[in-house]
């Protein structure tokens, strides 16, 4: 006979459609963990992550690791090529290329995988992309010419799109509100960590012949674990709802609460659960992007449903002007060519030198992933970002007294006590830079699942993950031209500028979701764009 803790779960079972059993005491509790007038998280919320949480977060960051490994390991290849494609030294416009066609597929893969994950799944994509990470290392480890190369490229450029895309979106929809900032951002440090081995291993290979193609086929061996550990992953329960399987997002939500599924632990799961089949119903009701749409009808429901209803035409601006501002800012110009840049200032062994900058990268977002819960998204970057800046112009003055030779960025730069002591200036410029940016702007773009609501939260992720390649395909394009004809001083002046608009923007137009359930945190854009309204009373305290 079942208790009355049980009898709300049993009432619930294999109906994905059935009616509505909860009481009063259900109504206006959003979530397990949902924040208290005072702004601090009660009951539920106040739970540590449990292991199954964790072991999911993990697995799936093995797509951040291959992430960071693959636009990591591009800055030791170059430098370390020669000759071995197609028979000759590889010019500017050849290394622009094989750089930015990463980020170009990317761009086309992000909005394209995010239909197939309302379609098929969140997990099914991860899938995905792991067979393209697996396709794309060996097409490069066996490539012959700068066309093979630049193909190898592309397809791990897919892989990384979808990859971006629906690792935050998969941790983000299965942790727990009073975690989940921790979790996406373990994704990051992820992708950082793979940065830091992929220039650790080009180092290792620097002196080898055809060493890089040992550099670039590794990035087979994560994709073929992940896929290995997808059977024994499920699905998120919001995606669950809407696909009409209840019972198992009722489960899924037990596991990664960290109970059994009765008692307490069972009443905090079915809150969950209730908010999730709560939000689905009022979609729905208020003629949200249709179930049952498909291919061409479902991609234009969901961008008149991102254009036409304020709240979504909010997130999505949001979305893309932080991730926009992650590659505007020349981030990733530092981590596809460090070693070029180390080269071009005189350092006798520039991967390794480059090591220096990925590993306070992984540094300072393991910090990022203790305190973006405690701190807040949106104080966090409005306490980073001008340190970024600050980076940025001490390296555009630190160029300033380098004199480059007249073969511009193909050449050594003139020796001397001044030019030494303006490349240490540089270098620590640079980690300065990197250390902010991977407090603040390196991470929070990536909660962007946060702001939109569940009917168009994988379309919006998918689009706003789609501006934050474009930016990275015209910054990898663009950053040696850039460097050779405004020269390194007022490149990196420009980058500056980038970042102080960003900051104005990030400090208009963000709001504080911080502590926030994913149906609480969607809400903050009804009418406004929230600012000064949302998180836990610290976060807000920054937002005012």
């Amino acid at each position: 006979m079942a208790t009355s803790a049980e009898a709300p779960l049993i009432a619930h079972r294999g109906d994905a459609d059935g009616p509505d059993n909860d009481g009063p005491q259900h109504q206006d509790d959003s979530y397990a963990d949902r924040s208290t007038q005072d702004g601090e998280p009660r009951g539920d919320g106040d739970r540590k992550i449990g292991l199954f949480m964790w072991l999911l977060a993990i697995s799936a960051g093995i797509s951040g690791l291959l992430f960071g490994y693959d636009t990591g390991v591009i800055s030791a290849t170059l430098v370390s090529l020669g000759t071995s494609l197609s028979g000759r030294e590889l010019t500017l416009a050849d290394k622009s290329i094989v750089t930015s066609c990463t980020s170009l597929l990317a761009l086309v893969a992000s909005p394209l995988s995010s239909v197939l994950a309302d379609r098929i799944g969140r997990r099914p994509v991860i899938l995905l992309a792991d067979v393209l990470f697996a396709a794309g290392a060996l097409g490069q480890a066996y490539a012959g010419t700068v066309g093979q190369m630049v193909f190898g490229r592309s397809v791990v450029g897919a892989a990384v799109g979808a990859a971006s895309f629906v690792t935050p979106l998969y941790i983000a929809e299965l942790a727990p509100a009073a975690h989940r900032g921790m979790l996406v951002t373990l994704n990051v440090l992820a992708i950082t960590l793979g940065q830091v081995v992929a220039y650790v291993v080009g180092w290792a290979f620097a002196g080898h012949e055809q060493g890089w193609r040992y550099l670039v086929g590794l990035g087979t061996l994560p994709a073929v674990l992940q896929a290995a550990l997808l059977l024994g992953m499920p699905e998120t329960p919001r995606w669950l709802v809407r696909a009409g399987r209840v019972a198992a997002a009722r489960r899924v939500i037990g596991k990664t609460l960290g109970g059994s599924g009765i008692g307490a632990a069972g009443a905090a799961a079915e809150r969950v659960l209730q908010d999730i089949r709560r939000e689905v119903r009022e979609e729905e009701e208020e003629g949200g992007v249709l179930r049952g749409a498909k291919g061409v009808r479902a991609w234009t429901e969901g961008w008149r449903e991102l254009v036409t209803v304020p709240k979504n035409r909010r997130a999505l601006t949001i979305a893309c002007l932080l991730q926009g501002l992650q590659q505007l800012c020349g981030f990733n110009s530092l981590m596809y060519f460090s070693a070029t840049i180390f080269t071009l200032l005189g350092f006798s062994i520039p991967t390794l030198t480059s090591l220096s900058v990925a590993v306070s990268n992984f540094v300072f977002t393991v910090a990022a992933l203790l305190l973006i819960d405690r701190i807040g998204r949106r104080r966090i970057l409005l306490y980073s970002i001008p340190f970024m800046v600050l980076g940025l112009l001490l390296s555009a003055g630190g160029f300033w007294f380098i004199k480059l030779p007249n073969d511009g960025l193909g050449g050594i730069p003139e020796s001397g006590e001044s030019a030494a002591a303006a490349a240490v200036t540089i270098l620590t410029s640079m980690i300065v830079f990197v250390a902010a940016y991977a407090l603040g702007l390196g991470n929070v773009p990536w909660m962007q699942s946060e702001l939109f609501p569940l009917g168009v939260r994988a379309l919006g992720s998918g689009l706003s993950t789609a501006t934050n390649w474009s930016a990275n395909f015209v910054v990898g394009l663009t950053f040696l031209p850039l460097m050779d004809a405004l020269t390194p001083t007022w490149t990196f002046v420009l980058y500056a500028a980038v970042c102080v608009g960003g900051w104005g923007a990030v400090w208009r137009i963000y709001p504080e979701t911080t502590g926030l359930s994913l149906e609480e945190a969607t809400g903050l854009l009804e009418n406004d764009w929230g600012v000064g309204r949302g998180g836990s009373s610290r976060a807000r305290a920054g937002g005012r």
